[in-house]
């Protein structure tokens, strides 16, 4: 019997579960709780799965999601994710069936673009979406830091408190959207996505632990940080604590909330090496602290994928630090987005539309979702062979175009 791909219905989802477990390595035996749990947060519009003879072989689903592009314009983005495909049905063809029906639904609906977080590299590039934000994680060899060992709390006024998830669910939706407004690449968090974090919703596999949740309050006594993290419980000989602290979340609205509660963490009795969690590649961490050698990178890899559905949106949705205009020759196999689009910009604003002038760049839709948040290297690309000038310069005047003074930055996986 052939393979059929659809969006699934309420009563298969219990299938789709299983799986999508069975496709992540995990136990393939879905608990009633959980499936009822997850139900309540599924739009069924945006579920697919792949079935062979009745039985899901495959899984696929998206949410609707707002990213923050360059200059705080937040965009429509379609957020693929629960992509799986059984190891019995690889490699024939069902994720890019999956896909093309998404994609151009996601188009349909007003996307400009859709995003994802991808587990392998070579995946995704074929269905048009670039690396367009990068991580990178520290951990901190806290006695190396250099930091006072008496430190008691933030300078200039401002304090830390510590808190519990309900404070979280109450204070956090609003400082995330103040502190989305000012990164480009963050994302928007939906009302589970709190409830997640502090332990109300989604845990079954009994690996929940409560973290330790911390705000900084200005002097003015307005919360513009948070952070979460959670400690282990490592002595060495001698029964000296060797503990360390994994932070799970760390926002804020200033440099200096920033700084106090990376100097909070690293404060905590007992914890020796503080593990920094997901962050941008230029993160003021390291060199926030005395001796910037304490930071030692451990992970350091491409993370969020953009894939463009709507040049002309997209293109004039972003800020642009100087003026300049470029002719982009888009290619993309699935012809959403492809053609040939005039781009003209100045620090006041920018205009984007078809046109038939001779290109001065050709690129992939894949390099454009890269260049779009200001991450890669149009110039780059060029040495790489990934983009082509028709006009000598014209990746120097992309580069100074899309790349940003600071790097793009989402902190969540989805």
């Amino acid at each position: 019997m052939s393979v059929e791909t659809r969006l699934i219905t309420e009563s298969e989802f219990p299938d789709w579960l299983r799986a999508l477990a069975t496709g992540f390595l995990r136990p393939p035996l879905i608990s009633d709780e959980e499936v009822s749990d997850r139900r309540a947060a599924m739009d069924f519009g945006c579920v697919r799965g792949a079935f062979d003879a009745g039985r899901c072989v495959a899984t696929f689903r998206s949410f609707a999601q707002e990213i923050t592009t360059v200059g705080g314009a937040a965009l429509p983005a379609a957020a693929v994710t629960n992509v799986t495909v059984s190891p019995t049905h690889r490699r024939r063809g069902l994720l890019s069936r999956l896909m093309a029906a998404e994609l151009a639904e996601a188009k349909e609906r007003g996307d400009v673009v859709a995003t994802l977080i991808a587990a392998e590299y070579p995946i995704y590039g074929r269905y048009g979406f670039g690396p367009a934000a990068s991580t990178a994680e520290w951990a901190v060899d806290v006695p190396r830091t250099g930091l006072d060992p008496r430190w008691s709390g933030p300078a200039g006024g401002g304090r830390i408190d510590l808190v519990d998830g309900t404070d979280v669910r109450k204070a956090g939706p609003e400082l995330h959207r103040r502190f989305a407004a000012r990164q480009h690449g963050a994302v928007s968090r939906d009302e589970r996505w709190w409830q997640v974090r502090t332990g109300q919703a989604g845990q079954f596999d009994g690996a929940w632990r409560e973290p330790f949740y911390a705000v900084h309050r200005s002097a003015a006594g307005e919360i513009d940080g948070m952070v979460a993290y959670t400690a282990d419980d490592k002595w060495g000989d001698g029964k000296q604590p060797l503990n360390t602290a994994s932070v799970g979340d760390l926002i804020a609205l200033t440099s200096t909330a920033e700084r106090a509660l990376w100097e909070f963490v690293c404060s905590v009795d007992w914890v020796t090496t503080v593990r920094s969690g997901f962050r941008a590649t230029d993160d003021l961490l390291p060199d926030l602290l005395p001796d910037p050698r304490a930071a030692r990178v451990v992970t350091q890899a491409d993370f969020l994928w953009l894939r463009i559905l709507d040049v002309v949106r997209a293109l004039e949705a972003r800020t642009y630090a100087t003026s300049a205009s470029l002719v982009l020759d888009v290619q993309d196999a699935s012809g959403l987005a492809s053609g040939r689009f005039r781009l003209d910009v100045a620090p006041s604003g920018a205009t984007c539309a078809p046109c038939a002038e001779p290109a001065d760049l050709t690129l992939d839709v894949r390099e454009l979702g890269a260049l779009y948040l200001g991450d890669a290297s149009a110039v780059r690309l060029a040495a790489l062979g990934r983009v082509e000038e028709g006009r000598a310069g014209a990746a120097a005047v992309a580069e100074g175009l899309f790349r940003t003074a600071r790097r793009p930055w989402c902190p969540d996986v989805f």
